[in-house]
């Protein structure tokens, strides 16, 4: 209880402690200042620790997910009892909740690669975006912004709810140059979605277009993934490639997926594009959320790894591989 007493003090001493106003952010590059090269422990010296600051319980877990069937169909009908979690290679303490979640606020990010090398279906992918945006970014309630990147990454239309200004956000794209894309969802995780966890539950997820050959990143694929389980950011991929071959950037872009619980399309005709886009806007409906309690949880800062398994023969779950404990 007196530590209870002495948390409440010093939470409220900080409170009338005066800090500066943050500097006003650019609507175009996000940052003229290259990322120095290095571990993810450099980075991190970098960002410091307040960006990870998240006003919830910190020894509460949320963790989005997807269940579907052997056909590969979203299953709604699930309960807490058909799951089975382990956090760090332990059940929960406790399951503080469970249900459905079909209509969490969305704030997206969608990232589009403008290199050289995805020219040819560049003007189909612009107008599919567009229409994507439009479709899936309700009034008054999601959110998203547009970023371009080649080698460095920059921002077109800031997070707004108007679809008017993001299709303006998505035509202002100039294709040309090399590829950064692990900067470029660095940054937007960093920049963007992690000071958007306010304490309000809301889905982020970014939306990637490019065909994955990273040839300009300062930061490395590892970072770039662990930026976006910081900042619990679901990626979802849309292959630029059409030569009908598995080729290393399809590669990249399942694993950039596959980590953080989203999904990666490759769409060999470009009709398939709007296919892609349709099925995320779905799948972003379709979700089921569980918070719980971890056992033996330290707020050190350690990554904890998640598994999360379905009970009923022939289903599937998707969800995010872990996540970063935030620290005292």
């Amino acid at each position: 209880m007196k530590y209870t007493k002495l948390y409440i003090f010093l939470l409220a001493a900080l409170t009338l402690i005066p800090f500066p106003p943050l500097p006003a952010q650019s609507n175009s590059v996000i940052s003229d200042q290259p990322l120095a090269a290095g571990s993810a422990d450099d980075m991190r010296a970098q960002l410091g620790d307040s960006v990870l600051t998240i006003k919830k319980r910190v020894d509460e877990v949320n963790l989005l997910f997807i269940a579907t069937n052997k056909h590969g169909r979203f299953v709604r009908n699930l309960d807490k009892a058909d799951f089975a979690i382990l956090d760090d290679h332990k059940p929960p303490q406790s399951i503080v909740n469970f249900h459905s979640e079909t209509d969490l606020p969305l704030e997206l990010g969608l990232l589009i690669d403008t290199s050289g090398s995805v020219r040819a279906r560049f003007d189909f992918e612009q107008e599919s975006a567009i229409s994507f945006l439009e479709q899936i970014v309700r009034p008054h309630f999601d959110k998203a912004f547009v970023m371009g990147f080649n080698s460095r990454s920059t921002l077109t239309q800031d997070f707004t709810d108007n679809t008017i200004l993001l299709r303006i956000g998505v035509h202002r794209l100039q294709n040309g140059g090399g590829t950064a894309l692990y900067d470029a969802i660095y940054r937007a995780c960093r920049t963007k979605l992690m000071k958007q966890q306010d304490g309000q539950p809301a889905r982020h997820a970014i939306i990637v277009v490019s065909d994955g050959e990273d040839n300009q990143s300062e930061v490395s694929e590892a970072q770039a993934i662990e930026m976006a389980q910081r900042a619990e950011v679901i990626i979802y991929a849309i292959s630029t490639d059409d030569s009908g071959l598995i080729l290393r950037g399809d590669t990249v872009l399942q694993q950039l997926a596959d980590a953080t619980g989203g999904r990666a399309f490759f769409p060999y005709k470009m009709k398939d594009v709007k296919s892609s886009f349709a099925a995320i806007e779905d799948e972003l409906r379709s979700q089921y959320v569980v918070s719980y309690r971890p056992a033996d949880f330290e707020a050190d800062g350690r990554y904890r790894p998640i598994e999360i398994t379905a009970l009923k023969k022939d289903l599937q779950v998707r969800a995010r591989k872990g996540y970063y404990a935030p620290t005292h």
